[in-house]
């Protein structure tokens, strides 16, 4: 008789989370041969199907249901475990895994991250940046234990994944300082006027702020648009244009990158939210973001 081995386990894992082999292998990067191979071997030895074809996707059988049950508990013992070793290899330290909306800007995810520090001197805080769907596939897997994004988890997503709503903030323009009299007094109709740089249409300030260009008439000069935030203030700073920004950061921007604030874009919000494998938070790391998070934007909404 063949014996069960921690990769059958793990990628029989990670396509039950993902719903799919292709998705399996993005996340793992593997080849979708590979995955199959060993869920066939996988499945040679409980004697039992444990995916059942639906469509262009899998659904997970009866048995491989009861599987999973033992798998999340087998990978959330490896991860602990891993992290204990890696804990020793490092004197004692901590890690925290954080993973961050690349549509985050990178002086939000600073502000709210920055009660890690005062957890304890032998603290390290570990941050990956990337898509929200990408992150949400790693927290699955335990290779994160968190997320900080400007959106929940999308409805209907097969990731057990649970929000923690952190509040929100308005959103401003800010301008160049040799402009930003000027443009001030008559906004938001001078948008018409000026050069205007814009999140891209992935981002889900974009689909707001689009939405209150039209319902104000405002018909923006938009110049260029960045999947990176903090390249749109460069170029703002190199008064190229003028740019939104959510306001809990406004006066770091101002300083930073030499522009004023020339006012809100009335009823547009950005909010934040954590994201956790579980619905009860666990570690005090995670439970000081979320209070810090809540407390920062109580501030500034």
């Amino acid at each position: 008789m063949r014996h069960l081995n921690y990769h059958h386990l793990l990628y029989f894992h990670t396509v039950a989370e993902e719903g799919s082999v292709a998705a399996a292998a993005e996340l793992l990067h593997i080849t979708p041969q590979t995955i199959s191979g060993q869920i066939k071997l996988l499945e040679s030895v409980v004697g039992q199907p444990l995916f059942i074809k639906s469509g262009r996707g899998l659904r997970i059988s009866d048995t491989g249901r009861a599987i999973k049950k033992y798998t999340d508990e087998i990978f959330t013992i490896g991860l602990n475990l891993s992290e204990h070793i890696r804990n020793d290899q490092l004197g004692g330290s901590a890690e925290l895994h954080v993973g961050i909306a690349d549509s985050i800007p990178k002086l939000v995810a600073c502000q709210l991250t920055m009660p890690v520090f005062d957890q304890t001197e032998n603290f390290k805080l570990v941050c990956t940046e990337g898509k929200l769907e990408n992150l949400l596939g790693e927290l699955a897997i335990h290779k994160l234990d968190l997320i900080i994004s400007d959106h929940p988890v999308p409805s209907g997503y097969s990731v057990r994944a649970y929000n923690h709503p952190l509040g929100k903030t308005p959103v401003a323009f800010f301008s160049p300082r040799r402009w930003a009299g000027r443009v001030a007094k008559s906004f938001p109709r001078s948008l018409n006027t000026v050069p205007l740089l814009m999140p891209s249409h992935s981002s889900p300030l974009r689909r707001r702020l689009d939405s209150w260009f039209e319902e104000t008439g405002t018909e923006p000069n938009i110049v260029a648009e960045f999947d990176d935030s903090a390249m749109m203030k460069t170029y703002g700073e190199a008064a190229l244009g003028i740019f939104p920004s959510p306001e809990i950061i406004g006066s770091a921007i101002s300083q930073h990158y030499k522009v004023k604030n020339i006012g809100r874009a009335e009823n547009v919000y950005e909010e934040y939210f954590m994201i956790s494998p579980n619905r009860r938070l666990k570690q005090d790391a995670v439970k000081a973001l979320v209070e810090n998070g809540r407390n920062i934007l109580a501030d500034v909404s």
